[in-house]
Formats: C-alpha cells, sequence, structure tokens
C-alpha cells in the first residue's frame, strides 16, 4: 500500500487513511437512505434504488482512489435526485426511465469531454479567487446541510428558514442531540485528540438512543442485498418516449440540466477539497488545479453511466469528502477505504442506516470552520473586480442550494467587471467559454 498509494510521499499512513475513509463514510451514510426514499416517489423499487445507490457509489469511488489516488468518494448527489423525481417525473411527466436515458447519454458525453480534457480545461479556467471563494461557499453550503438535515434550520413560509433549538417541526428531539454532539465534537477537536470526528459521530449516535433519535430494531437486520432488477438497464426503455418534438425537447433540456449541474458541481466539489486539504498544485500555466484531475473527472462520469445502468440518478464528488480530508485523507486509500464500505453496506443496510442526521451534523458544522479557512485569502477591499465575484460565489451557494450556481454568478460577474474594468488580460479563453456557457443555460432555462 505504501508503494501503490505513496503514503510517505504524501505525509500519511495506513490507519490515518483508513480512519479518514470511514469518516468520510458516515458523514455520507444518509444518502444511502435519502437517494431511495426520493427516488421512489417516482416509480422506482426503493430496494433496488439502495442497492444501486451502493454499487454505483462504490465503483466510482474505486476509480478515484485506485485510478486518481485521491481521498474523495462518490455517490448519487442530493439535487440531483430531487431533480428527477419533483421535476422530470411528477413536473414534466416523464417516467423515471426517460429520466435515466438522459442521466446515461449525460455520463457518456462526459466521459469523452473528460478523454479530450475539456473539462480539466474547465478547472483551470476558474480563476484563483473563485476557487477560494469555491471552497468557503462550500464550507457554508455544507454546514447548512448539516444543519437542515437534523432539523435545526427549517422552512418558515414567513422567513424562508426558522431555527429549532430543542424540538424539530417533527417534534423530535433532533437538533438538541445536534447540538449536544457539535458541543462534544468540538471540544474533541480543541484537544486535538485524533480520530475526533469518528469519534463525535459514535457518541452522538448513541446519545440518541435514549431521545429517540437514533432507532435500530436488529430484528429487521438481513444479509441480503436487496434485488437490482426493478430498475437494472431501465434508461433503454426511456429512450423509446424521446419520439416527437416535445419529447426531443424535453430529452435536451433535462440531459443538458443533468449536464451542467453535475459538472459544475463536481468541479466546485473538488477544487474546493482540494484547497481544504492543501492539496492543489499549478499547471503549466500557471493556474490551481487538482492532482490527477482527469482521474478524477473520469471517476465521476464513469460512476454517473454506471449508476444510470444500475438505476440511480447521477453520481457526483461529495462535498462530504472534506470530512475525510480535515481527519487526515490525503490518499486514494481513504477514497478505496470509503468504497469498500458502501459495499458492506449493502448487507448491514439497517445497521447503517440507524446512523441519525443529527450524528453527522455536527461533523459536516465543524467540517464547514474548516472550510472557510481560504476566506483570509480573499483580498475583499481593494480590487472590486476580485472581491464581488468571490463574494457572489460564496453567498450564492448555500442560499441558492447549489454549488453550481454559486460558480455561475461567481464567473458571469468576473467576467463582466473585468470587462468593464477593460483588465482583457484576466480573463483567459477557457472563462469567455464558461461564461458563454452559463448565458446559454440561463437561455435556455427561460425557453423551458
Amino acid at each position: 500500500m505504501e508503494k501503490f498509494f505513496k503514503l510517505k510521499k504524501h505525509g500519511t499512513n495506513v490507519q490515518t487513511e483508513t480512519m479518514a475513509g470511514l469518516t468520510t463514510f458516515l458523514t455520507m451514510i444518509y444518502i444511502l437512505v435519502v437517494n431511495p426514499s426520493i427516488l421512489s416517489a417516482s416509480g422506482m423499487d426503493w430496494g433496488s434504488v439502495f442497492t444501486a445507490t451502493c454499487l454505483s457509489a462504490a465503483i466510482a469511488t474505486l476509480v478515484m482512489g485506485l485510478w486518481g489516488n485521491l481521498p474523495f468518494a462518490l455517490a448519487p448527489g442530493m439535487g440531483l435526485n430531487a431533480f428527477l423525481t419533483y421535476t422530470v417525473v411528477l413536473g414534466m411527466g416523464h417516467t423515471w426511465q426517460f429520466a435515466l436515458a438522459a442521466i446515461f447519454v449525460e455520463g457518456i458525453i462526459f466521459l469523452l469531454l473528460t478523454g479530450f480534457n475539456i473539462r480539466e480545461a474547465i478547472v483551470a479556467s476558474i480563476p484563483d479567487n473563485l476557487k477560494k471563494a469555491i471552497s468557503v461557499g462550500i464550507g457554508l453550503f455544507i454546514a447548512f446541510i448539516g444543519m437542515q438535515n437534523a432539523g435545526i434550520i427549517a422552512p418558515n413560509p414567513s422567513t424562508a428558514v426558522e431555527l429549532h433549538l430543542i424540538h424539530g417541526a417533527s417534534g423530535s428531539f433532533a437538533p438538541a442531540v445536534a447540538f449536544i454532539g457539535l458541543i462534544i465534537t468540538s471540544i474533541l477537536v480543541v484537544l486535538k485528540v485524533p480520530a475526533s470526528l469518528l469519534i463525535g459521530i459514535i457518541l452522538t449516535t448513541l446519545i440518541g438512543i435514549p431521545f429517540g433519535v437514533t432507532v435500530w430494531n436488529p430484528a429487521s437486520l438481513k444479509f441480503v442485498p436487496p434485488s437490482m432488477a426493478p430498475t437494472f438497464l431501465g434508461c433503454f426503455e426511456g429512450f423509446a418516449e424521446i419520439g416527437g418534438s416535445k419529447g426531443v425537447f424535453d430529452f435536451i433540456i433535462v440531459m443538458f440540466t443533468f449536464l451542467f449541474v453535475d459538472m459544475f458541481d463536481t468541479v466546485g466539489t473538488l477544487v474546493g477539497c482540494a484547497l481544504n486539504g492543501n492539496m492543489t498544485i499549478k499547471d503549466k500555466h500557471g493556474n490551481t488545479t487538482v492532482p490527477n484531475c482527469k482521474q478524477a473527472l473520469f471517476a465521476d462520469a464513469i460512476g454517473t453511466t454506471v449508476g444510470a445502468l444500475f438505476g440511480t440518478s447521477t453520481v457526483t464528488t461529495f462535498v462530504e469528502s472534506s470530512s475525510g480530508v480535515v481527519a487526515g485523507g490525503r490518499t486514494g486509500l481513504t477514497a478505496v477505504t470509503t468504497a469498500v464500505l458502501f459495499i458492506l453496506s449493502l448487507f448491514l443496510a439497517p445497521l447503517f442506516s440507524s446512523v441519525p442526521s443529527a450524528a453527522t451534523a455536527p461533523i459536516l458544522i465543524i467540517v464547514g470552520l474548516y472550510m472557510c479557512s481560504q476566506i483570509n485569502t480573499i483580498d475583499f477591499t481593494h480590487d472590486y473586480t476580485e472581491a464581488i465575484p468571490a463574494f457572489l460565489t460564496v453567498a450564492f451557494m448555500p442560499l441558492a442550494y447549489s454549488i453550481a450556481d454559486g460558480i455561475m454568478f461567481g464567473v458571469l460577474s468576473y467576467v463582466i467587471l473585468k470587462a468593464v474594468k477593460r483588465d482583457w488580460k484576466a480573463i483567459s479563453p477557457a472563462t469567455w467559454a464558461l461564461f458563454a456557457l452559463f448565458v446559454a443555460k440561463i437561455i435556455v432555462n427561460q425557453i423551458a
């Protein structure tokens, strides 16, 4: 393992990497329950989606670890699964097979874009200040996700959101357990206890038992993975639904939306997580990029394609990978550990799903803090053509609940303000292309 993953070169060891992989997995564990729950509302079989989620996540993460030697994990992305169910199926009236067909085509396009280094060029084209802002924005976004999952932040018709300190909107004590877990985890971090994030998850899970937040029924433990037959290769059935002008137009819109969101969510997450772990490098043009970026993007493309075949929504790099990076993960061994745990979860679904969101929320909040550390390297006072785009990138990610939208507003404002100032040298050809792509995306959305 030392020779394959180059552990000493990266200043790490087997124990640190495996613990980091376990930490990443535990902060991502909610997707094994949430993804099937969302997609089943579209008519897909819950058990089949669960198995597809585990396997697509494991395959993509193995590619990331073994080929890219990076500590990032992948799984079906939040937001895109909701888009499949609530927009494509329930909103537009198409079947889930139609949506999977669009995702399959998206995955093939991603493979081609990655093979011709177009996606890698997109990563390099994002200005350095925006890269730093992406890391900060993801930090706020991931902290917000943690608070929302635990019920600390809940919807409110008058003020958009409201705070719950003890009881959640449903009467659960999840917010109280999450706050207790945050205090415990913060103390462990302050005392520099090894594996503090993992210990925080375990202790918070145990604390949740008397509050009724952590629930596990040993009698429900089954060691047989649910069958994937109900959704396997269902994407090919969806192509028959494309006939007619409306079907073709809808397919292009749906496919483009999946393509766009996945592309920039992945790019943003890779850059943000790499910056957080001081893992970025400079390319031959002096741009900040991610080591083995092409392999990392291939992992995403392969995961998306395989996921569509198995029966799940778009696979993307997870922002929760930051928890493993914060725990010391620096090589692909972290990702391989996470992938193995995804495979094992096939046989221990009830056990893994017993970890409540209240137990992972404190970890996501602490990780958000670490990712926000890049904010002190952004100059918000002297050059407003740099400051305003960086601020908009940070603000839109949590407020629009989208990493991709944060990048979009950052790039659009960056190009416009640099052009107004006639600082043409600051806008690379790739950044212009990115600007045009975002403008096209807005136009297409308005037409749709």
